[in-house]
């Protein structure tokens, strides 16, 4: 079954891991036997040969680079400026993939429609496809002014979340509470301009709460899991999740274990030991659609290589592919094959299509 997933940090992988992302991900791994400057080497989940092999034909992909001032000892770049550079490597790796025709960027409702009738071409061997991607900016800082969205929606961007982790120049994000600052206030209006989706994961409440005030295009949370169950800041609230579901938004489950469970400790729990499997995602699934009496409004988002690896993953997750092993686990807690689909890429399509009007 065709699987779209909403967030992928593909472009990061590969020019701040090193990683050639056209190998198979086992061949990566021996690569980065012995390396130890990153705490996910020789454990990444994710390339193009398993995205293929997982049928995940289309997926969201991601630009991100954050400024940070001087006073912030968070990573990042250290003017606005040298972060937009950043973003402009990380696209042009994405046109070099399109370039020797291992991806694809999807633009618009007719560039979607032909590149899903391809993946559903099963004459076709799905190892010849080129893996389709929506580009989008993770947080908004690398914007220098709201004419570099101008320029980044000229080559393609069309979706974006203001926030990251942190503070931020157009938003606060994950850790911390406040609006959007007065550059995010202006971002929305131009976003609304353009009709670009606003993803609202990373946000704070208070932004979340005032975004959706403001913004009247398409919103998504594009990799998000539930509060109600892991009770942090950066899971949705039920009652942010029945805003969602009142406009009509999609959610994507997320990978990342500390966002599977409650108080999870980077380097000291292991995903076995600590019970932690796709069950777990498949938890807050059932509890969005207890929320909205339907399945319309969950799907994928799996985050997964976004500075993690199989340490931090579910422990039935080897590669991305696995992912085609919710099927089964669906099926046993009593979604029927429409709801499955819907999961799948049925409700990401649906969103698209209604906004790529």
């Amino acid at each position: 079954m065709l699987i779209i997933d909403a967030h992928l940090d593909l472009s990061m992988n590969a020019l701040e891991w090193n990683r050639d992302l056209k190998q198979p991900v086992h061949a990566i791994r021996e690569r980065e036997k012995g390396m130890t400057d990153k705490p996910d080497r020789s454990r990444g989940t994710v390339s193009l040969p398993e995205l293929r092999k997982g049928k995940i034909g289309l997926v969201v992909a991601t630009q991100i680079a954050r400024y940070v001032a001087k006073e912030t000892n968070m990573p990042g770049w250290h003017s606005p400026e040298q972060a937009w550079a950043q973003t402009q490597g990380q696209y042009a790796w994405y046109k070099a993939m399109e370039d020797t025709g291992e991806m694809k960027q999807i633009k618009n409702r007719k560039e979607l429609d032909a590149h899903i009738d391809l993946w559903n071409n099963e004459s076709i061997d799905d190892n010849t496809k080129p893996v389709g991607f929506i580009l989008s900016l993770e947080g908004a800082d690398s914007l220098v002014n709201l004419s570099y969205l101008e320029k980044a929606y000229a080559y393609g961007l069309r979706a974006l979340g203001p926030a990251h982790y942190g503070p931020g120049r157009y938003s606060p994000g994950t850790s911390l509470s406040g609006p959007l600052t007065k550059l995010g206030v202006e971002l929305l209006k131009e976003m609304d301009q353009l009709n670009m989706i606003l993803d609202v994961t990373h946000l704070t409440d208070e932004a979340f709460a005032q975004a959706m005030d403001l913004y009247k295009g398409p919103v998504w949370a594009s990799h998000h899991n539930c509060r109600a169950l892991v009770n942090y800041q950066r899971q949705l609230t039920d009652k942010q999740i029945k805003i969602l579901i009142a406009r009509d938004a999609v959610i994507g489950g997320v990978l990342d274990t500390w966002m599977l469970m409650n108080g999870w400790v980077r380097g000291k729990h292991n995903p076995k030991e600590e019970g932690i499997n796709l069950e777990k995602l498949v938890d807050h699934y059932d509890h969005i659609c207890q929320i909205a009496g339907n399945s319309n409004h969950i799907a994928i988002g799996s985050d997964l290589d976004g500075m993690f690896g199989t340490e931090q993953s579910p422990y039935d997750i080897d590669t991305i592919a696995d992912l085609q092993n919710l099927n089964g686990l669906l099926q046993k807690r009593g979604y029927g094959a429409a709801d499955i689909e819907k999961i799948f890429s049925g409700n990401w399509l649906r969103f698209l299509r209604k906004n790529w009007q």
